[in-house]
């Protein structure tokens, strides 16, 4: 691993970024703006805190992501957490209490986390710990959905909470959305974004890339479209395959080099939009960025894993500390070891190298 790379640094600029394009997209939404210029406030106490940390010997990341539920409503084709048998239609058992989830929350604003990523399973079925989110305003809490229970009562706490935002899962088109999500999907979708946009809320989509629909997504037609929805951020998550049958639709060196390209271009073209793709160049960023390097995800059971798509844990935060956690065995020899480092076919470089993390935990 590169000796001199700041991965602080590098995380702070990101962050730094990303707040500063969410302040812009949302200087026409006065009451928007007024909570993004207060989060600025609050990111840069937080970075400050972690910086201090980092020089008594302690990293911190500004991100983590959170599944507080196994639970989804849809079935959608390649789902890799049905997949990792992380989301089931059977009733969930000791999932994470809303308490435990607001120990946890309090937990990470302490430490200097910035932004808390709330997936699932389908988050909005965890109202009480949306709630609980709520009540954080010195944290930002993107919430990855899948946008079907887009209804009155979520509407007036996205309105009441500014540090709530839908962040809804599309993946093209009608066609290609309904295709891997469902019939009506995709108009849903559509639906509740008109809405969000009628009550001057922001909201951003996340889109799976895939080979199959890397061109449409990242075309004029779609990303203009959804600026005219009133859309502020867009999310390209790289597929993940966790079956070798899915490994063809996973992108490439290729395919990761146009959407780089397309990337730049616009972000130039839509300034009022925030534009960021996971995991994106591992080279800009030193290696992975999972493990706590960048960030980490706790799983609906209090699983401390490296990464959603890297479904390993050897700590829990019932046990543990959040702090404790982040510094579990298996998350000090990743990253003190090579794995996040190594070169690898390019995406997940977790699953790639999953046996050598099983290894690890054994």
């Amino acid at each position: 691993m590169d000796q001199e790379f700041d991965i602080q640094a590098y995380m702070t600029r990101g962050v730094e970024r990303v707040v500063a394009d969410t302040l812009r997209a949302t200087l026409k939404n006065p009451k928007e703006s007024l909570y993004m210029a207060r989060f600025a406030a609050s990111s840069r106490r937080a970075s400050a805190l972690r910086k201090k940390l980092q020089e008594e010997g302690e990293h911190i990341p500004p991100f983590l992501i959170a599944s507080i539920t196994s639970s989804c409503n849809l079935h959608c084709a390649g789902c890799y957490s049905r997949c990792n048998h992380a989301t089931s239609d059977e009733e969930p058992v000791k999932q994470l209490s809303g308490e435990e989830w607001s120990r946890i929350f309090d937990e990470a604003k302490e430490l200097g986390v910035s932004f808390i990523l709330l997936a699932g399973g389908e988050p909005l079925l965890r109202k009480d710990v949306i709630d609980e989110a709520g009540k954080r305003p010195d944290i930002l809490f993107p919430i990855f959905t899948n946008g079907t229970f887009l209804g009155e009562a979520y509407l007036k706490v996205f309105d009441q909470n500014r540090n709530l935002v839908p962040i809804l899962s599309i993946e093209g088109g009608r066609e290609v959305t309904d295709e891997r999500r469902g019939e009506g999907v995709y108009d849903k979708l559509i639906s509740g974004m008109q809405e969000l946009s009628n009550r001057n809320l922001i909201f951003g989509v996340s889109v799976t890339v895939t080979t199959e629909n890397i061109g449409e997504v990242s075309s004029e037609e779609f990303i203009g479209r959804l600026a005219e929805l009133g859309c502020k951020a867009v999310i390209f998550v790289e597929f993940v395959p966790v079956t070798e049958e899915a490994e063809n639709l996973a992108p490439g060196e290729k395919e990761r080099e146009y959407l780089a390209k397309e990337i730049a271009r616009l972000r130039k073209e839509y300034e009022e939009m925030v534009i960021v793709s996971f995991p994106g160049d591992e080279k800009s960023s030193g290696g992975c960025i999972a493990a706590g390097r960048g960030f980490f995800h706790i799983n609906s059971h209090g699983g401390a894993e490296p990464c959603p798509f890297s479904p390993y844990s050897d700590t829990n935060v019932r046990e543990l500390s959040l702090r404790e956690a982040m510094n579990s065995k298996l998350f000090r020899a990743l990253r003190e070891g090579e794995i996040l480092a190594d070169d690898h076919k390019g995406g997940c470089v977790l699953y790639e190298k999953r046996e050598q993390v099983e290894r690890l935990l054994s």
